[in-house]
């Protein structure tokens, strides 16, 4: 999704089916909920009560429940053209709104075009509040290659294509995938602007940005979401996120649950993973659920067989002693 491809082509060699969940969720697709009664943990002195707070709302009009699907790994290997097998890329996806999931997450990167063609193939006509965020300006020359452009004439190109492959008069949520260091970060979110106020664009988002940007183009557009790479033990956006909670931003971690499957076997994640009989990748889950009300994690998944574990880690409740244990990994 972002600047990973690396750890994504890591995903697609030979893994056992336990680490493949586990790596397929750290590249940032989606943990799905089959509904919004689903309590993950924790005293509400420690952490935000998932039971209290199911769903966010985006920009004040679009209500999703914060699990989402992260699209990515829909795709080929590499996140390079089309899936092995598209009919089960079709199947998670619908199985995927089945459960409950009213969040799809996708870029024009990734395949490139292939995951938001894959996302209309299965789900088109779309059913009443589903939101598909998509990003634009990560550019893909070829397999491995992500080049930003944030020139305005680009993104203005690149919604148009989104557009007729998402089969929208409208994207919900636009976000740019990552600030162009060639272009000002004003130029291109001023050409979000004007895409928005053309009709296009029914909100603006943005990924892998500090505070200072998301002020900077706050003054520009409203800005109703923020996607940054954020897990357990990697807590560098921790500024970020307080920004987000500050001024009620959605918050979409990527990479969410980093490189949990070199803990020690003491390690305070293992050891609420064996009390609950579930996996590491699960609890760091459930942890990041009850981290803030504005976190909206969206791993993902190419398999059936894995969607229906994500589903099975929205019903793990932590006791407030894990959350707090969990938490102090990275202190």
């Amino acid at each position: 999704m972002h600047d990973k491809s690396a750890n994504q082509e890591r995903i697609d060699s030979g893994l056992t089916r336990r680490a493949f969940i586990g790596r397929t969720l750290l590249s940032g697709g989606a943990l799905l909920v089959g509904g919004t009664n689903v309590i993950l943990a924790a005293d509400a002195s420690t952490s935000p009560n998932m039971a209290s707070n199911p769903t966010f709302t985006l920009g004040g009009d679009l209500t999703v429940n914060r699990l989402g699907f992260g699209a990515m790994r829909i795709t080929g290997q590499g996140i390079w053209g089309w899936p092995p097998d598209r009919q089960n890329a079709l199947k998670v996806l619908r199985r995927a709104v089945d459960l409950g999931v009213n969040l799809i997450d996708t870029a024009d990167a990734y395949g490139p075009d292939t995951s938001e063609l894959l996302i209309a193939e299965a789900l088109y006509p779309y059913p009443k509040g589903l939101v598909i965020a998509t990003k634009g300006g990560l550019t893909r020359p070829g397999p491995g290659d992500w080049v930003p452009n944030g020139r305005p004439e680009h993104l203005k190109q690149a919604v148009e294509g989104i557009l007729k492959r998402l089969r929208l008069e409208r994207i919900d949520l636009y976000q740019l995938h990552r600030p162009d260091p060639k272009v000002p970060l004003e130029e291109s979110v001023g050409a979000l602007k004007e895409i928005k106020d053309a009709g296009k664009i029914r909100h603006v988002g943005l990924s892998n940005v500090n505070p200072d940007e998301i002020a900077r183009a706050r003054k520009i557009v409203p800005i109703v979401s923020v996607q940054n790479r954020y897990n357990i033990e990697d807590r560098k956006s921790e500024n970020v996120l307080a920004y987000c909670e500050k001024e009620s931003i959605g918050f979409l971690p990527w990479f969410p649950v980093g490189g949990t499957g070199g803990l020690k076997p003491e390690n305070p994640l293992n050891a609420a993973a064996k009390a609950h009989g579930a996996s590491v990748y699960q609890v760091a889950l459930a942890w990041l659920l009850e981290r803030s009300p504005v976190m909206l994690p969206i791993p993902g998944t190419s398999s059936p067989a894995h969607l229906e574990e994500n589903v099975a880690a929205a019903k793990l409740e932590l006791t407030p002693q894990e959350w707090k244990a969990i938490n102090a990994i990275a202190s």
